[in-house]
């Protein structure tokens, strides 16, 4: 993921997310790292407005069928702000292009002649099993 000259990016998926709807938040993180993690703030929260982006009203009802109308994501494993906004912004563009590709419809198919040949023969030794199990009394 690289940012354009606006602040905005373009996914994978060639879906391009423009600054105006990105909101980036930064705080400091938790966990050890000594008196570094105490001044710096190098969390990263990215919040994307779905709404704001201006996608094909098609896509737009594809991604908020699946996700809010804000998705938010947040980075905080590396202890360098850069390489969270970095992840933060990875994150969202998988999860916008998940989101955006719309599902392949089931195609019904049968279960050929030899699984249901297969599935029968299983459930027989199953129930032989099962028979050999029973209590049988000695008259």
């Amino acid at each position: 993921m690289e940012l354009d000259d606006d602040g905005g990016f373009t996914t994978p998926g060639g879906l391009v997310v423009p600054a105006l709807a990105l909101t980036w938040r930064y705080s400091r993180s938790g966990g050890a790292g000594g008196q570094h993690v105490n001044t710096s703030d190098t969390r990263v929260e990215l919040l994307c407005d779905i709404s704001a982006c201006g996608w094909h009203p098609a896509i737009e009802a594809r991604i908020t069928e699946s996700l809010t109308g804000a998705v938010r994501c947040v980075s905080s494993r590396s202890r360098s702000q850069w390489r969270n906004r970095v992840a933060a912004g990875e994150r969202l563009a998988g999860l916008l292009d998940a989101a955006a590709t719309p599902a392949t419809p089931r195609r019904a198919t049968r279960p050929s002649r030899g699984a249901r040949e297969a599935r029968l023969a299983d459930k027989r030794q199953t129930g032989e099993r099962k028979a050999a199990r029973a209590w049988k009394s000695e008259d």
